[in-house]
């Protein structure tokens, strides 16, 4: 049997896939899992033992061989059985049905339901509007669908020797310490600056925790948070807080970093996932987005929101421009939740 697992566009939905495809490996034990999985996405999976082949799918790449019709037509000569569609785009579904998959499985939302042989419902109230169910539970129910014994909701990731080789560099060459306790920060995400808490808090935050908890402080990135990670390391002015903003950044180095944490402070953003993955403690900071949708089940994690009238709005960026959500929320409150952790 050949199976196509169509993988989340994100790097947090991609974590917390994982109890998903997991339950999908074990399952059909026997079968070639083949995931297909954006490229710059597929280094959260790295290292894990689920997928025979992947098959990097990206619409909108500047190069043809990862844009629609090419991936049809290496889907189609796998002669797959079966297609399990994880996002719930239409545009997924309708490459499950060129592919020829003779069995497509989904949530039938966004009118996409006549392209599926198997189309879950989503839960809406009363009026129609979509519940907020953890994601971690979306997709489990997909392959539930399909019969696969779920052993458990624990997300999973694993790192590479490449991984962990670039973190020990990288914590060499930053003065850290294997056999010492260091907190990591994580600011920003790709789905909008309303996510986001202030530079100058993590600065503050930063100092505090490296003053008064004898921990070292690492600022975590993507290349486009170098400056912000940069700056939190500059506000803080204290010589035990030091960021990733000049190492050479990729997924992995961020995995294998949080890995190693004593604890991660952060956003609702991907790198929270990771913690979750890797049952490092974590406190996440909402603003913006409701918390029942990325609900990980993770026995160390805490969440921490300041309550307006607007939120949370599940906006990218803030509609009235005061941001009140993450800017009420102060350093000194995210302080005394991490001093229960340390």
């Amino acid at each position: 049997m050949k199976i196509a697992v169509f993988c989340p566009n994100l790097i947090g939905d991609t974590v917390m896939a994982t109890p998903a495809i997991r339950a999908l490996r074990r399952s059909f034990a026997d079968a070639t899992l083949v995931g297909l999985i954006k490229p710059h996405v597929a280094p959260t999976l790295g290292g894990s033992p689920w997928f025979d082949e992947l098959i990097f799918f990206d619409p909108r790449s500047s190069d043809p061989q990862l844009r629609t019709r090419a991936v049809i037509g290496q889907l189609r000569a796998l002669r797959l059985d079966m297609a399990v569609l994880l996002p719930g785009s239409f545009r997924s579904a309708l490459v499950a049905r060129l592919s020829g998959a003779r069995r497509r499985i989904g949530y039938g939302r966004g009118g996409r339901g006549f392209l599926l042989t198997d189309r879950l419902s989503t839960p809406v109230d009363a009026k129609g509007k979509r519940l907020p169910v953890p994601i971690v539970e979306s997709y489990l129910d997909i392959v539930r669908r399909l019969d696969c014994r779920v052993d458990s909701l624990r997300t999973e990731l694993f790192t590479t020797e490449a991984d962990e080789t670039a973190a020990d560099l990288a914590w060499s060459r930053l003065g850290l310490s294997r056999g010492e306790p260091v907190v990591t920060l994580n600011t920003g995400g790709a789905y909008g600056p309303a996510k986001s808490w202030p530079t100058e808090y993590f600065g503050i935050l930063a100092r505090r925790i490296a003053l008064e908890s004898g921990a070292k402080v690492l600022a975590v990135c993507g290349p486009s948070e170098r400056e912000a990670a940069r700056e939190i390391a500059a506000k803080a002015d204290h010589p035990h807080v030091v960021s990733l903003a000049d190492e050479s950044l990729s997924i992995g180095l961020s995995k294998a970093c949080v890995r190693r944490s004593a604890l991660l402070i952060t956003t609702d953003s991907g790198p929270r996932h990771f913690a979750a993955a890797f049952n490092v403690p974590v406190l996440t900071l909402f603003g913006p987005t409701h918390i029942a949708w990325t609900r990980t089940y993770h026995p160390h994690a805490a969440h921490l929101f300041h309550p307006v009238p607007c939120g949370p709005c599940q906006r990218p960026t803030c509609p009235l421009g005061h941001h009140r959500c993450m800017r009420d929320l102060t350093p000194d409150r995210v302080f005394a939740a991490a001093k229960r952790f340390l």
